[in-house]
């Protein structure tokens, strides 16, 4: 019995050992020091945070001073949030919404060459609104913000390990 067992784990398994899963990993990235001007949005810490966890050995600079000793600088615009009605009740009540997120940024060299030209990224969420639950309704909202936030900084992240140099 147990050796019955143990092929039929085996057996299970083997699917996908041929198929090339693999877990994502620490990214490498093509240069080894980046600056990131303090201020200015609020993806900055959670993106600090994310890059200085991130391990590859990139050596991130947030402080003025240190900016002309980063091989690039990453130039976070801004970004903006959206709250928009996409449904009502028949007394004209909002039912439901659609928050977004969008940041805009660019990565550029201490030499001016453009290695991510301006982008533009975004999330949107759908949420159910009802005014009885106001309150809980705002902390959702709060939460679907911080969500969307994160996943805009591992896009951001994700973008940083696929560039290459420019030429």
């Amino acid at each position: 019995m147990p050796q019955r067992r143990t092929l039929l784990v085996l057996l299970a398994a083997a699917p996908l050992a041929g198929c090339g899963f693999h877990l994502r990993g620490a990214p490498e990235f093509a240069f080894s020091s980046l600056y990131l001007a303090p201020g200015g949005t609020s993806l900055n810490q959670p993106l600090i945070r994310t890059l200085q966890g991130a391990g590859g050995g990139l050596l991130l600079h947030t402080d003025p001073g240190q900016q002309a000793q980063a091989e690039v600088v990453l130039e976070l615009f801004g970004e903006q949030r959206s709250r928009t009605v996409v449904g009502m009740t028949t007394a004209g009540q909002v039912r439901e919404l659609q928050l977004g997120l969008s940041v805009h940024f660019r990565l550029r060299d201490q030499r001016g060459g453009v290695w991510i030209g301006d982008t533009r990224l975004a999330r949107t969420e759908d949420v159910s609104y009802s005014e009885s639950v106001s309150l809980a309704k705002e902390s959702e909202e709060a939460l679907l913000y911080r969500n969307m936030q994160m996943d805009l900084v591992q896009q951001i992240v994700r973008r940083l390990a696929a560039v290459k140099a420019p030429r």
